[in-house]
């Protein structure tokens, strides 16, 4: 599929700037002030509060919807819809101080009952918050005025902060909230356009903004999937941006054309082999050990990802605070994986079906992961899945035997000590070591306690972990305030503009 942006031929364009009275460079400049994104996957909601799927996020997330505090481009944890906060001794109770005169994008105001109904809903016994667990620590939200936020947790939690900078932590109005995943309303720069579905989604200037109104009025994301279509839509310029570029063997074609950048940098995303504890053989330990064996994720790495991604041995990536370098945990050795096999009960291996969503990823590196797996015996049947039906299928009712799927939510081990988590891994040491790195209040003590999380999931294997997931960026060369690296899945309009 080739995206397609309309634009004037150019009698047309030069009869409009002599109608006008307009200098060509004035006409120029003007029409600046939109862009065009592409995306690999579509959104199926546009309510990060109410789906998983980390392209919600990257359309809404601090374009249409805001939180208390956001994640910076250094992967830092600044304010947002809160300018300050202060936090107790015992570390328990957060006051924030809101930002003053904000209203949603249908002129209702925003202030602490907002706050209030916001985290009451997210930690709600009938939530559908797909971070739900973020929320776990909180006991009680209190307004002593409207632009103060008092939030009481049962305990000291280091990721609190953090947390309430995710997509799934956007504040939602309680007159508009059953309707956000369709027609989402905000307080931030931008609000719904047009959805066609399959197509595009566009995004305009929210003329209700508190803020300063930002360089783009427009911004089209495009839904394009096929790695060799996208890189048609770059090279012919029917795209201003591809910021998951999602086809890393067309870099060295791209970064021959003066026009484009061509940028790589680090994400979150933790490429795994998804393992549901809940299926047989993958209740083993030493099935799953066997297969960590049976994978060359350098061999992954080239022949899927050309090289740019770094392989991994436990949840966790490159450039995050506390990474421990695993991936030499189980080094690729055949002879063992068949060893273990044997010791488990499967000295002729097994059969198993694996799912695989539509990033290249996945479908390119389900059929290296199946090669490999089948030189130590196990046979793997391949079963592509469209993204919805992966959601629903795998995500939501965990009707699946294994997946490879891009874990992009930054710091999240947490999700290890979630018994509802759709991998079915159950660990009581793993979840008291959790507790502790969540009650640890000195910094230090916080690093070591991450390192030894990531060490306890790379002994236990409870997924196989191939490869950190590289930010491949490519956008036009005129193009400003675009990142390098992303720690979140966001692509923020807001701080995009075009050079002068």
């Amino acid at each position: 599929m080739r995206a397609t942006i309309p634009a004037l031929a150019a009698p047309a364009l030069a009869a409009f700037m002599l109608a006008a009275g307009l200098a060509p460079g004035a006409a120029r400049a003007a029409a600046k002030d939109s862009i065009s994104i592409g995306m690999t996957l579509e959104p199926p909601i546009l309510d990060p509060t109410a789906g998983a799927a980390a392209a919600i996020g990257e359309v809404t997330y601090q374009n249409i919807f805001q939180g208390l505090t956001q994640i910076d481009a250094a992967g830092q944890v600044v304010p947002s819809l809160a300018t300050s906060w202060t936090i107790s001794k015992n570390g328990k109770t957060y006051t924030f101080n809101l930002v003053h005169g904000v209203v949603f994008s249908d002129g209702e105001p925003f202030d602490c009952t907002t706050v209030k109904f916001s985290l009451n809903r997210a930690r709600a016994k009938d939530s559908i918050n797909p971070q739900k667990a973020l929320f776990a620590p909180i006991t009680n939200v209190a307004c002593p005025n409207a632009e103060t936020a008092v939030v009481t947790l049962k305990q000291p939690t280091a990721s609190f902060l953090f947390g309430m900078a995710m997509p799934a932590a956007v504040m939602v109005a309680p007159d508009s909230a059953a309707n956000n995943k369709t027609d989402p309303v905000g307080t931030g720069p931008y609000k719904l356009g047009t959805w066609v579905k399959g197509d595009h989604i566009t995004l305009v200037r929210n003329p209700k903004y508190s803020g300063k109104a930002p360089p783009i009025a427009t911004a089209t994301f495009r839904f394009i999937a096929d790695p060799a279509a996208a890189t048609a839509a770059m090279l012919a310029g029917n795209l201003d941006a591809f910021t998951l570029f999602p086809a890393p063997e067309s870099v060295p074609q791209l970064r021959q054309d003066k026009k484009l950048d061509v940028v790589i940098g680090n994400t979150s995303g933790k490429i795994i082999i998804s393992l549901n504890e809940a299926k047989k053989p993958f209740d083993n330990l030493l099935v799953r050990r066997a297969m960590a064996y049976a994978i060359d994720k350098q061999a992954y790495n080239q022949s899927v990802l050309n090289g740019y991604g770094t392989p991994i041995g436990s949840h966790d990536v490159p450039g995050d605070a506390g990474y421990v370098d695993l991936a030499n945990t189980y080094p690729y050795n055949p002879a063992m994986a068949k060893k273990l096999l044997a010791e488990a009960g499967y000295p002729h291996g097994f059969s198993m079906t694996m799912l695989l969503p539509p990033p290249p990823y996945a479908r390119r590196g389900g059929e290296v992961i199946a090669a490999m797996l089948g030189q130590v015996g196990i046979k793997v049947k391949l079963v592509d899945v469209e993204w919805a039906q992966w959601l629903s299928q795998a995500f939501t009712h965990k009707d699946y035997e294994a997946t490879i799927i891009a874990h992009v939510e930054p710091r999240d081990l947490y999700q290890y000590a979630n018994p509802e988590y759709y991998w079915n891994y159950h660990n009581k040491a793993y979840d008291a070591l959790f507790a502790r790195y969540q009650a640890a209040t000195d910094p230090k003590q916080q690093l070591k306690l991450w390192g030894d999380l990531q060490r306890k999931l790379a002994k236990d294997e409870p997924n196989i972990f191939l490869c950190a997931l590289p930010k491949i960026g490519v956008w036009n060369a005129n193009l400003r305030g675009m990142w390098k690296n992303m720690l979140i899945t966001v692509d923020i309009v807001g701080q995009m503009s075009w050079a002068k």
